[in-house]
């Protein structure tokens, strides 16, 4: 290939040569602007969660998202996100925000750098996901209900959160609700082995535990955390519908089952749950809704009316919740976020409901409401709280 030169009349200076370079950084980057309803007060750069990672820069009213980094345990991922936070650490922010989570590669990576040059701050993930909702629909600091149902995020007691009502604003938040603790037997394992979920749920009885292995581990504490998460309820559900026990990817089979729902709210009247008030707050137990589900596939229901009849138990778990929340806090916003909410028959059903009960409801615009949102939600948060 031949190079042409051309001779410039002029000597391109350092300044303008910077403004080039970061240009064409941005273009490469294909970096996503969110304008802020509100200053940040000091530059703050923010580094998201493990999976659908992004890292976020706020400073003055602008919010700047970096591409996705899918899975930062895999190297080339990693290696992404590593040249993404360069690039921003070079616009020296001031506050460094990561998840409260102590194995995520992002919030490694934060604990790398000096808190003498930053101060850094942690913040909890399901209050990242309401405040990336809130910041991108232009809401202001005010106090919100905010639904945030996901697989796994780390709470403030270090455990396992994932179906949360809180009433919060971008400074902080209170934990009003949340679905009943289960064990995953196994840990991770109980991601892509749903039936060690039913059967958790079923108290490891022996149509579900035949052997009881998952009751001699689950008796012993051997790597059995406790979890309040939607995504698994969702999990061990559709385990039960569908008849498998297991799954290649996390959500393959909650994504299966959305797939079988129909949104049809006049037929449709859910299966009951229980809300119980433990210590101040509310526990929602589900367990009855998974035993009507067993008792509908005995009688012969067709399993598109059970999974339809189960997306609208949890659509009405949400607005149950929400006006018993809404009458003591006298709060009228809600706020869904999380990736539970990416499932399009429970996320029609839930605001439709909402809405018929007087709420207003904000969903996610331009992100995602996945964990790729997480990012801006612990910049704003940073902003109020550094």
């Amino acid at each position: 290939m031949k190079v042409k030169e051309i001779k410039l009349p002029f000597n391109i200076n350092k300044p303008v040569l910077a403004l080039i370079i970061s240009c064409i950084s941005k273009l490469l980057m294909k970096v996503k602007e969110i304008k802020l309803p509100f200053n940040i007060n000091k530059p703050v750069l923010a580094f998201g969660s493990q999976t659908k990672n992004t890292i976020c820069f706020a400073a003055g009213r602008i919010a700047k998202i970096s591409p996705l980094h899918n899975d930062l345990s895999l190297l080339k991922d990693y290696f992404s996100f590593e040249k993404d936070a360069k690039f921003f650490i070079k616009k020296r922010p001031r506050i460094i925000a990561f998840d409260l989570h102590p194995e995520y590669q992002s919030t490694k990576y934060a604990g790398q750098l000096s808190a003498i040059s930053y101060q850094l701050l942690a913040v909890q993930h399901h209050h990242a996901h309401i405040a990336s909702c809130m910041a991108e629909n232009g809401l202001r600091n005010q106090s919100v209900i905010g639904v945030a149902f996901d697989g796994t995020g780390l709470g403030s007691d270090q455990n396992i959160w994932g179906a949360e009502f809180l009433v919060c604003n971008y400074k902080k938040f209170r934990r009003c609700a949340h679905l009943k603790e289960i064990t995953l037997v196994g840990g991770e394992r109980a991601i892509l082995e749903p039936w060690r979920l039913v059967a958790a749920w079923f108290n490891f009885s022996k149509d579900y535990d035949k052997d009881q292995l998952l009751r001699r581990i689950y008796r012993a504490e051997i790597n059995s955390p406790k979890a309040s998460s939607m995504g698994r309820l969702f999990d061990a559900a559709a385990s039960i519908i569908l008849n498998r026990k297991k799954a290649f990817f996390e959500a393959e089979l909650a994504i299966e089952l959305e797939k079988l729902a129909v949104d049809n709210k006049f037929k449709l009247k859910g299966y009951n749950f229980r809300i119980n008030k433990q210590h101040g707050d509310y526990v929602i137990d589900p367990y009855a809704i998974l035993k009507n589900i067993v008792s509908d596939l005995k009688k012969g229901r067709g399993k598109r009316d059970i999974a339809s009849q189960f997306h609208f138990s949890i659509a009405r778990m949400i607005v149950d919740v929400a006006v018993i929340i809404r009458k003591e806090q006298r709060v009228n916003v809600v706020v869904l976020s999380g990736g539970v909410f990416q499932n399009k028959v429970l996320l029609s059903m839930s605001l439709e409901l909402l809405r018929n009960e007087g709420f207003k409801v904000i969903t996610h615009k331009n992100l995602s409401c996945n964990d790729s949102c997480l990012s801006l939600g612990q910049a704003v948060i940073a902003n109020f709280r550094g």
